[in-house]
């Protein structure tokens, strides 16, 4: 396998881009325009550009990095790659879609994946163009530091299509562990009803967010507090997933805080909306109750 091609370009899609032509590979990198795509490669260029203001990469490694990126605006090029990754939005209809379109020119040999924190990969198996060649892959982000990905296989994924994730994985240095295709996986199965938690706590009055993040913070030695990191990845992400494992499972414990509902409601989503249980308009976030 010589080349790996990325749908969608986004921060998840950049850094799978990213780290795949670190490792050598040909990468096409596409979006709903080619001209995000190309954003995204710039964006990638400016991370490498820091890398070498740091000495941790030379001039000329860096270069040869970008020109290993070819944004796309057609699916049609990925005809020659082993891999397919999708990287779009966690929407089932819009990835189905790109397994669609996708599966018209993807190679007899190459494997379809899929970049998914919680969707069913037998499910969305069914849209691609064949089951045994289709994968479940979550990286985390930011990709280019997190060392994790979670292969997920779905009822037909073949043997054969984990061993080709697996070499993929470990020539991009990433460490695999292996779930099966159960609602939220291992991390988020784990995670999420960590902070839907927290936020239960908060609603309830237990203590504020600043208490709630320096007692987890220094209490549990964690890197940060579960309500920043909410606001982190983003509440109605947070939101979505909670709600996949609820569905998935018929369990109560996975029931929503409604404090993260509302926050949701209210368009406050955390880091990139400017505001989630943190204010981020000033120096310094600021809790917002």
């Amino acid at each position: 396998m010589q080349s790996v091609a990325v749908i969608g370009a986004g921060q998840m899609g950049a850094g799978i881009a990213q780290v795949s032509a670190q490792a050598g590979y040909q990468v096409f990198l596409s979006d709903v325009e080619l001209a995000v795509a190309e954003r995204a490669k710039d964006y990638i260029g400016n991370v490498l550009g820091r890398a070498v203001s740091k000495q941790k990469m030379d001039v000329q490694e860096a270069e040869n990095v970008l020109k290993r990126i070819q944004p796309v605006g057609e699916y049609e090029p990925m005809a020659t790659a082993g891999l397919v990754i999708e990287a779009a939005t966690e929407r089932e209809d819009i990835k189905r879609k790109i397994f669609d379109e996708v599966g018209k020119v993807l190679g007899h040999q190459a494997v379809l994946a899929s970049n998914t924190s919680s969707i069913p990969i037998t499910r969305m198996a069914q849209a691609s163009p064949d089951a045994e060649r289709f994968v479940g892959v979550h990286f985390f982000n930011p990709v280019p530091v997190m060392g994790l990905i979670e292969l997920i296989r779905g009822l037909a994924t073949s043997d054969e299509t984990v061993g080709k994730v697996e070499s993929y994985a470990a020539a991009i240095g990433k460490k695999v562990v292996h779930a099966n295709d159960a609602p939220g996986f291992i991390v988020n199965r784990i995670l999420l009803p960590m902070l839907n938690e927290a936020c239960f706590a908060l609603g309830e009055g237990v203590a504020t967010i600043p208490d709630i993040d320096a007692a987890v913070t220094l209490g549990l030695n964690h890197p940060m507090g579960p309500l920043t990191l909410a606001d982190f990845i983003g509440l109605d992400t947070c939101l979505h997933i909670t709600n996949v494992l609820y569905s998935g499972t018929g369990d109560p414990k996975f029931r929503a805080a409604p404090i993260l509902v509302k926050y949701v409601e209210a368009g406050w989503l955390g880091r990139k909306t400017g505001k989630g249980f943190y204010d981020y308009s000033g120096e310094a976030p600021v809790p917002t109750r």
